[in-house]
């Protein structure tokens, strides 16, 4: 399940659904994945937002942090790294 929280603003529906599709790509890497928390919030500087995901692989806490310029480039960037990690973290898990 996908958790969304946008810090002192509301996300359009729009980006939600851009969300949701992006990030729901990820949960299909592995079955175990507790929910995934998805943190929207803007920076000081005007041109930056920041997306932060946060979720559960057996065994350890996942947080990604990416900064971009718009909402849908940090959220790609952000859900490449999860799923990137949990490959790795699966790979690690499962060669042993």
């Amino acid at each position: 399940m996908i958790n969304v929280k946008s810090l002192k603003f509301d996300a359009d529906e729009k980006l939600l659904d851009f969300i949701e599709k992006k990030v729901g790509k990820v949960e299909k890497f592995f079955d175990n994945l507790g929910d995934i928390d998805v943190t929207l919030s803007l920076l000081p500087d005007a041109d930056n937002k920041c997306v932060k995901l946060q979720t559960r692989f057996p065994g350890e806490d996942m947080v990604i942090e990416r900064q971009a310029r718009t909402f849908e480039e940090a959220v790609t960037d952000a859900a490449d790294a999860l799923k990137e990690k949990i490959v790795r973290a699966k790979e690690k898990k499962f060669a042993k």
